[in-house]
């Protein structure tokens, strides 16, 4: 490991293929045509080239591109918001049907200073997607919206297909790392939305390269599924900026392929784990193999009353 005064050199598995082919720029014009921000751009995902290029996806970023946190971790500007644009999820809803989806990701930034905690322009945006694309799956990624049941009940009534909310770092190490939001509370708030509509999967994100140990990284997916969490991401985190924490540690591919070995056997339904995974890496796949172990669990139920 570095210490927090020497950063770490990247090493050769981290080297990003760029790739900005049509569908690429031809996203990117789209975006800034219907004045949408995206989480890709803005908090400058490693995987950008590949979604954008390759996989056609995006992970659209809502409310805004202001947040009212300053997450040490994270690349999304910071400051007090002056809109709220209660046109946009419409505008979402369009740029999905054109880009003829069949798995959107939604996020946002945290907005504090709003009582609902932008969860009634969130619930919008899922059913505004809904009509004009009944047949796109459709992930939501929102903040703890300040720990509200009200605000979270407000969101999955809109019954989104996954709702996702990331624990980001291990709990010794979240108050350093994330600014505002609690570890409990986002466990809270996993264990809420399973609670409200447990049929809807949830799931979380972990981001490694921070100090954590791999006890402590074993710990964290104990506490996901102590709260019901169906789905795990984990990957490698990238410092944004110098004014960013440093790297402490670069995983190997193999630390993540035995990290992901364990969360399966620990009982997760899905887990990517990887160096470039990040929270909606893939997103299509995982809520496949999520209604895929959804549908064994209900034929072993049958089979076993049929018994």
């Amino acid at each position: 490991m570095a210490t927090k005064e020497e950063p770490l050199r990247k090493p050769e598995w981290l080297k990003i293929k760029l790739n900005t082919n049509e569908n690429y720029t031809g996203l990117k014009k789209m975006m800034r045509e219907k004045n949408l921000h995206t989480v890709c751009e803005e908090a400058k995902c490693p995987n950008i080239h590949e979604c954008w290029a390759v996989r056609r996806t995006a992970t659209f970023m809502i409310l805004g591109a202001i947040c009212t946190r300053a997450c040490r971790f994270c690349a999304v500007k910071t400051g007090l918001p002056t809109e709220l644009d209660l046109a946009e999820p419409e505008r979402v809803a369009d740029s999905v049907a054109a880009m003829n989806l069949k798995h959107a990701v939604i996020t946002a930034v945290a907005r504090d200073d709003l009582k609902d905690g932008g969860s009634v322009v969130f619930a919008e945006t899922v059913r505004a997607i809904r009509r004009k694309n009944p047949f796109t799956s459709i992930e939501v990624l929102p903040s703890d919206m300040g720990g509200v049941y009200e605000n979270l009940k407000n969101l999955m009534d809109a019954k989104p297909d996954i709702l996702n909310h990331n624990i980001e770092t291990v709990r010794r190490l979240s108050n350093r790392v994330r600014a505002r939001a609690k570890y409990d509370r986002s466990l809270e708030l996993l264990l809420r939305a399973k609670e409200m509509y447990p049929d809807i999967p949830t799931k979380s994100s972990l981001m490694i390269g921070l100090g954590e140990t791999k006890e402590e990284i074993l710990e964290t997916m104990d506490d996901l599924l102590a709260n019901k969490v169906d789905i795990m991401t984990i990957g490698q985190y990238l410092q944004p900026s110098k004014k960013h924490l440093n790297v402490l540690k670069y995983y190997t591919p193999e630390e993540f392929n035995e990290l992901k070995k364990i969360a399966i056997q620990k009982g997760f339904s899905h887990c990517e784990a990887g160096p470039m995974v990040r929270s909606s890496y893939h997103a299509d796949e995982q809520v496949n193999a999520a209604a895929k172990q959804k549908q064994l669990k209900g034929d072993a139920m049958l089979l076993k009353e049929e018994v």
